[in-house]
């Protein structure tokens, strides 16, 4: 059954929590985060991506970035830009973006969970993705960013979590994206027994986004617990720093791609290949998916809706019944030749916040060849495929509004 365990947060003073709180670092590009933190010595992005403080054309794996994100740190905590928490504490934490309300359960995790299966999974990392997050984590000496899950919903989880919010918050603020970011701390420690006990009976959590960053607190605690020969399971690199929302505030949004060329083929004839597994009609305006097995592509300056031709789909398939699974096995590897789209260099995925205008964009560039706007993967497709221990292909769901970095950090010593 799922624990987890409070934690004294290192966070921002609550006057300094919008110069202080960034995007997550895997988000932008390095050009992208410097931009963001361009005139803002505070952005919280000095230690999640710190090689923007270092010159441009440094390998952003270099140890020399890990250990500038270390000092990163420690400056901020001298500087006052980061304080500790004087107790173990949850913190509860809400995002609204237009209509899109989510209220999460700030938390850490355990590692023996992620290692034993309670917590689920549904992608595969890459290597290179999880080597960097286990150096960075580990010589920062802190989790600082958060893994967003979700669970099955709680009531009495959810009503805990409701009478918390209506109490003062800690921090409340709006973000330049127009997302509005509100914390509230649970330092009762009769709510925290109660909220263990109720997650101890939770059976499963599903990671929703951060697959590399929780493979990697499990490969840290592994290293730390190799060299600390009086290891006792109760020290903080046993567990990590995540966000737990309930599955019915969640929005996922698409995972669209785009191809950089078109395989040898020319339109014509890529068109005439497309027929024979999809409906192709041409669209007057950008095409976004409004039901499954229905795909936007955008090629040669005009835009076509698919439809996958009956017959194509094997509906008992919890992972080839999947849109991102049918556009891979019909399209991208048969067609494009993207047969591993987790390490060919040709294709570029986007996400759906994003929107057509970036698909557009890349094509019109001449920098890609097609791109293709999906529907989204659902939540109950999402569970059901993790509780079968399935695996979705990569880049399958773009979870939006994002969590903030920097408000809450999880030191490991």
């Amino acid at each position: 059954m799922a624990v987890i365990k409070p934690f004294r947060a290192l966070r921002p003073p609550k006057e300094l929590v919008e110069q202080v709180s960034a995007l997550p670092y895997d988000v932008m590009n390095v050009a992208e985060a410097c931009a963001m933190a361009a005139g803002n010595p505070h952005s919280f992005l000095h230690i999640s991506r710190p090689e923007i403080d270092l010159p441009a054309d440094i390998d952003p794996h270099d140890e020399a970035v890990y250990l500038r994100g270390k000092q990163n740190l420690q400056d901020f905590i001298d500087g006052g830009l980061l304080t500790q928490e004087l107790q173990d504490c949850f913190y509860v934490y809400r995002q609204q973006m237009g209509t899109i309300n989510q209220t999460g359960l700030v938390v850490c995790a355990s590692v023996d969970d992620y290692q034993s299966g309670v917590i689920k999974k549904h992608e595969h990392t890459r290597a290179d993705k999880e080597d960097d997050r286990v150096k960075h984590i580990d010589l920062l000496d802190a989790n600082d960013e958060p893994v967003f899950y979700l669970s099955r919903s709680c009531s009495e989880v959810e009503g805990i979590i409701e009478g918390v919010t209506n109490g003062p918050p800690v921090y409340d603020f709006i973000t330049d994206d127009g997302v509005a970011h509100t914390a509230w701390i649970i330092a009762d420690q009769i709510l925290i027994d109660r909220l263990i006990v109720l997650f101890a009976a939770i059976p499963k959590l599903y990671v929703a986004d951060g697959h590399h960053r929780s493979a990697a607190a499990g490969r840290v605690r592994e290293l730390r617990r190799a060299a600390n020969p009086e290891h006792t399971g109760a020290e903080e690199y046993n567990s990590f720093l995540t966000v737990v929302f309930p599955e019915n505030q969640l929005n996922i949004m698409p995972y669209n791609r785009a191809v950089k060329d078109l395989n040898g083929h020319s339109s014509t004839d890529f068109l005439a290949q497309l027929e024979k597994t999809f409906t192709v009609t041409a669209s007057p305006t950008p095409l976004i998916p409004a039901q499954r097995h229905q795909f936007g592509m955008y090629l040669g300056g005009c835009w076509y809706e698919l439809h996958a031709r009956t017959g194509l789909v094997n509906e008992q398939d919890t992972v080839s019944r999947l849109d991102v699974s049918i556009l891979q096995n019909t399209l991208l590897s048969p067609l494009l030749g993207i047969d591993n789209p987790r390490t060919n260099q040709r294709i570029h995925f986007v996400g759906g916040i994003r929107g057509t205008d970036e698909l557009i964009k890349l094509v019109d560039s001449g920098e890609y060849a097609v791109a293709f706007a999906l529907y989204p993967t659902s939540i109950s497709e999402l569970i059901e495929l993790a509780d079968q221990d399935q695996i979705m292909p990569p880049k399958s769901t773009w979870f939006e509004p994002k969590l903030r970095s920097g408000l809450f950090v999880h030191l490991l010593s």
